[in-house]
């Protein structure tokens, strides 16, 4: 299995039988980031699953909807929130007939999709997170779930986000998840790994990697700092920038190689 590190929370994980990518935008979207991502190259005759946690534009970006007139073996799974009518689909240039390869999802509820089986999450923003099984493996993807617990917001407001958030991930103690994406957010300052610890203190996640950082990876190393447990560290990757790709190999899966800057 290769996993590469696109931007943000974009990741793409491609194995033998097919490709996952999640929650992509294009390079020049968002205000006041200069993101660089750049999708690997991949066997087109594979599956391509596209997933999009909800409509925010740092999750979702129509763009990934005129990829079907490259690979004819694509299928979407799109979060409930993002609309898609058929006259704004004719306006940004692409044709309705596109639904049917989209299924559509909403919190909560399983869906399978070819062989994959996948259950949604509520969101503690908007949409969902995704827990997907294939091949004999759980993948994770968290979206915009995460402990959203800001200063200055008042204990009220941040104690009912706390709870939200754990009451949605304790729905993963049970599973024995593979490889997890899941937030780290910069911008909550001393409470941006709140989510992610709790995380990964209640869930068997072998191989996490974070995300939504906005494109400041120093809370990955003030995080591990933190804990005493070297197991427990080693389960988080240092990711240092984008366009990074893992090589995970083995049962259970392990971080086997780091090849910097795209795979061809």
């Amino acid at each position: 299995m290769i996993v590469t590190f696109v931007h943000h929370s974009c990741f793409v994980v491609e194995t033998s039988e097919r490709v996952l990518i999640f929650d992509y935008f294009q390079n020049g979207r968002i205000k006041g980031y200069h993101f660089t991502g750049v999708l690997p190259e991949f066997d087109r005759k594979k599956p391509l699953y596209v997933f999009a946690s909800h409509f925010h534009q740092d999750h979702f970006d129509m763009e990934i909807l005129k990829w079907a007139q490259e690979y004819p073996r694509i299928h979407y799974i799109l979060s409930k929130d993002i609309h898609l009518s058929a006259r704004f689909l004719e306006k940004n240039g692409i044709s309705p007939s596109i639904k049917e390869k989209i299924t559509f999802v909403r919190h909560g509820k399983n869906y399978e999709v070819d062989d994959m089986k996948i259950k949604t999450l509520r969101s503690t923003d908007a949409g969902v997170a995704f827990l997907i099984y294939m091949e004999s493996k759980y993948i994770y993807h968290a979206g915009d779930l995460n402990l959203w617990k800001w200063e200055g917001a008042g204990d009220l407001v941040n104690g009912k986000e706390s709870r939200a958030y754990k009451h949605e991930i304790n729905k993963l103690s049970d599973y024995a998840i593979d490889v997890a994406f899941v937030p780290l957010d910069s911008r909550q300052q001393k409470h941006a790994a709140a989510g992610l610890f709790y995380f990964m203190e209640r869930v068997n996640a072998k191989i996490v990697f974070p995300m939504h950082m906005w494109q400041d990876y120093s809370y990955i190393g003030a995080f591990k700092s933190q804990i005493s447990n070297g197991s427990f560290a080693r389960r988080l990757v240092d990711v240092s920038g984008e366009n990074e790709s893992y090589a995970l190999s083995g049962n259970p899966l392990s971080l086997s190689a780091i090849v910097r800057g795209k795979i061809e």
